[in-house]
């Protein structure tokens, strides 16, 4: 697996390019990661969307109309997509596959995975691809994602900390804003944030 990693926008949101077996896989494509992410690819076949936040999902339609790629969005994250809730000026999109909770893909042997953990949206996921995790707003280093948001769910947050807290296996953490960390080492600050909640 190959990574390339971009920070876009006011919010530096990062935007990913994961290859795995010649196949690019773009993961949140936020404000204006158009130009970078069409200099970057050379066979995309998929835009992935951790959850339905404006600065992950700004430059889907875009991209997908100039790549002729499919969106993959969490189901229940969709209307934020369609409707600009947060009234920013985003271009509207639409998922092309809605995602259903743990739902798992295969890309002519690439397995996919998006981890449902919702709390800061209602369709907040992690998506896996050749052991890595791209936590979205889940998981930062030592911290987690708001749940003071519209739509947002603390109770909910705390359920998806728990479920990951099960995972026994450690993991590299890719987050949607800021470096790279690990599961085994944001087991403490989780509980931390859970019990924060």
């Amino acid at each position: 697996m190959s990574l390339k990693v971009q920070p876009m926008g006011d919010y530096q949101t990062n935007c990913y390019i994961i290859t795995v077996e010649g196949k690019d896989f773009i993961i949140d494509p936020g404000v204006d990661a158009t130009r970078w992410v069409l200099q970057n690819v050379n066979n995309p076949v998929a835009i992935l969307n951790t959850h339905g936040h404006f600065d992950h999902v700004w430059s889907n339609k875009e991209l997908s109309d100039k790549l002729g790629l499919k969106i993959y969005t969490p189901k229940d994250d969709n209307f934020m997509l369609e409707k600009d809730p947060y009234g920013f000026g985003m271009t509207p999109s639409c998922a092309d596959i809605l995602v259903e909770p743990d739902e798992e893909f295969d890309f002519d042997g690439v397995k996919v995975k998006f981890h449902y953990f919702p709390g800061h949206t209602p369709g907040c996921s992690a998506i896996e691809i050749d052991k890595h995790l791209f936590s979205g707003d889940f998981i930062f280093r030592n911290s987690i994602g708001r749940t003071d948001f519209p739509f947002s769910s603390p109770e909910k947050m705390k359920q998806s900390i728990d479920k990951i807290l099960k995972w026994e296996k450690d993991i590299r953490i890719y987050p949607g804003h800021g470096s790279a960390t690990t599961l085994n080492s944001e087991r403490d600050s989780l509980i931390n944030w859970k019990n924060y909640l």
